[in-house]
């Protein structure tokens, strides 16, 4: 019954203009008039719908990842297609982060004392949502941004040291929540919290697990700092994650209240399935490389149709023999329902980040940790674990880690699958910085051998704060740091 008032409340407060509705701080000094058991899942559905939502971070990072493609009929991906990364080309994933998802996180910041964990909260979620910021562009505002007025040019801070930053944050919430819990003043985070329901232990993991992603990214360019770092998480004792992260605050078949995901790429509220959902399908590479591996997840990834599994290479012009009901649509192991809970951190990616990090020879099992995360993969689309088993007892490449020449790839290969549909940016970010997956076509539309690295800059940024924006980068050669 919480869940569903709660989820009434956001409807309302979106209905009314929620930026305006939650913009009541003008100084810093002076705590906000909007308690924080509402900002919270203002903030956090905000990050489900940044990662979920129709043409916001997980849709490119399938488009990118040539995971995705289009049926007959439709003219929905031509800017993918043409890899025409501009100043308008998904600029929401710049605009969406720092007018919703980040000014929620950081008025939290700014409670009295008795709301630490809230702020310890704030902290960790400004710190995920900076770290794909500094993914998807590089150098961002950071130092200077969110300032509620304060500041509406803000400086450009360089990605490397925001990445630095991100890791004295996090351990910084880590102690407030720690401090917290000693303090009988202090406000427990009850229900309102649609992530972990006030589990500041699990609030914790969560913090390490962000912490371990920021290291595994830049542990080529910057390994120094990663064994030291990766001490601290393992002496603080929390550990990672134990399951989906997910922002579930009782999502509805109802206007404004169904899951983000299921809203843009399945059907509304009404039951008519979206066009989103009937323009997308996946591509021909993908269902090759499942089938070719006897990977069981093709069927709920893709759903089949009137004759298989069919796909389409993207950017090609095909017939109606391609139409929405003979080609692989999303499937129901992704799209599970309106009240389905929106992933914005898969246990399967936290096992694939350990691995990678026990590889490089920071602590812990690769292999064990490896399997681990393709389990975890089969269990959230549905399988029972006796199926991840036997697909892991295969001896093939890249699925069988003993049988693997390169673990590395093996890992990236397996993560790759795990983020399909679900945080396919992830994978985007992991193909720039290391090549895998191998032989990964790109669109037949594209003007360049490869896809990009980077996203440009608004056109916001570029006419409201000319003064501080960088020069836009190449989209194509100019890699974030941590891939050179």
């Amino acid at each position: 019954m919480k869940n569903i008032l709660i989820i009434s409340i956001l409807a309302a407060l979106m209905l009314t203009s929620c930026s305006d509705y939650l913009d009541v701080n003008s100084d810093p000094n002076n705590p906000t008039e909007v308690t924080p058991d509402l900002i919270l899942p203002v903030g956090q559905l905000y990050t489900a719908e940044y990662i979920q939502a129709n043409r916001r971070a997980s849709h490119l990072g399938n488009m990118f990842m040539y995971n995705w493609s289009e049926s007959y009929g439709f003219s929905w991906y031509n800017d993918e297609f043409q890899y025409l990364v501009t100043s308008t080309f998904y600029q929401s994933l710049f605009n969406d982060a720092y007018l919703r998802s980040l000014k929620q996180y950081t008025d939290l910041q700014f409670l009295d004392p008795m709301y630490d964990n809230y702020k310890a909260i704030g902290m960790i979620m400004n710190s995920y949502h900076f770290q794909l910021l500094v993914d998807f562009y590089g150098d961002v505002p950071y130092s200077e941004a969110l300032q509620r007025g304060g500041n509406s040019t803000p400086v450009y801070d360089d990605a490397a040291s925001i990445y630095a930053d991100l890791l004295v944050k996090l351990d910084e919430a880590i102690a407030v929540i720690n401090a917290a819990s000693d303090e009988v003043t202090t406000v427990s985070v009850g229900d309102d919290d649609t992530m972990f329901g006030g589990d500041m232990l699990k609030w914790k993991q969560f913090a390490n697990s962000i912490k371990l992603r920021v290291l595994v990214r830049q542990s080529d360019v910057n390994p120094s700092i990663v064994q030291a770092e990766i001490n601290k998480i393992a002496a603080e004792g929390s550990g990672y994650i134990t399951e989906d992260v997910m922002v579930q605050p009782g999502f509805l078949q109802e206007e404004f209240k169904q899951n983000p995901f299921w809203n843009g790429l399945g059907a509304d509220f009404g039951g008519t399935t979206t066009m989103n959902h009937n323009a997308t399908c996946a591509t021909d590479f993908i269902l090759d490389y499942l089938r070719d591996n006897g990977d069981k997840r093709i069927d709920t990834l893709f759903a089949k149709g009137k004759n298989g599994h069919l796909g389409v290479p993207q950017g090609v012009t095909v017939g109606p023999d391609y139409g929405q009901t003979f080609v692989s649509l999303i499937g129901d192991g992704l799209l599970k329902g309106y009240d389905m809970g929106a992933v914005i951190f898969s246990l399967s990616e936290s096992y694939f980040n350990q691995a990678e990090a026990a590889l490089k020879g920071y602590g812990g099992d690769p292999e064990a940790l490896y399997e681990s995360g393709v389990k975890a993969s089969f269990s959230y689309l549905g399988f029972v674990p006796s199926v991840a088993e036997n697909h892991l007892d295969k001896n093939l490449p890249n699925v069988n880690y003993e049988a693997s020449p390169d673990k590395l790839e093996a890992i990236i290969t397996q993560k790759w699958l795990a983020m399909m549909g679900i945080t396919a940016e992830q994978s985007w970010f992991d193909y720039s910085r290391t090549g895998f997956p191998k032989n990964l076509p790109i669109s037949n539309q594209a003007s360049t051998p490869d896809r990009p690295v980077r996203l440009h800059y608004p056109s916001s940024e570029i006419t409201g704060n000319t003064i501080n924006v960088p020069e836009q980068k190449n989209a194509f050669t100019d890699k974030i740091f941590w891939a050179k």
